[in-house]
């Protein structure tokens, strides 16, 4: 089944994404945004998020998005990434990533995510991703 706006939430079921509680934000620009509750699921030993789940945030967000932007016979991958932690967010703060396509070729996506802190709009991280797009496989 091809991942498309309408059975996001369906297709998350029981994944990572589900596990780190993310939530996809609608909007009409050309962006993908995803949130995610701070607490101690994601978090460090300091209480404070976790880069591992804050890079697994802005994957998520420029994965989907290249997903809604592939044809319905292809798939992608991420193969880079590249992060910047600039701040921290702490147990009971909400994060949003806001991915921004950069470069979409035909075997190649680049987005730019930031990472933002919902309470104050302060940078959390910078993130570039790169995903491959490839043929779906024939069952």
């Amino acid at each position: 089944m091809r991942l498309d706006k309408n059975n996001i939430r369906e297709r998350i079921k029981d994944t990572m994404m589900d596990t780190l509680k993310m939530s996809f934000v609608e909007n009409d620009k050309n962006t993908i945004e995803v949130i995610m509750p701070v607490g101690r699921h994601n978090c460090q030993t300091m209480d404070v998020l976790h880069g591992g789940a804050t890079i697994a945030l802005a994957e998520t967000a420029a994965g989907v998005g290249s997903n809604l932007l592939c044809k319905d016979d292809e798939g992608c991958f991420g193969i880079q990434i590249s992060a910047n932690h600039i701040s921290s967010a702490k147990i009971g703060e909400v994060v949003r990533a806001v991915g921004t396509p950069v470069h979409i070729g035909r075997s190649t996506h680049v987005w730019d995510v930031e990472v933002f802190s919902d309470s104050d709009n302060r940078l959390i991280s910078k993130i570039s991703v790169t995903n491959f797009v490839v043929p779906h496989r024939k069952k």
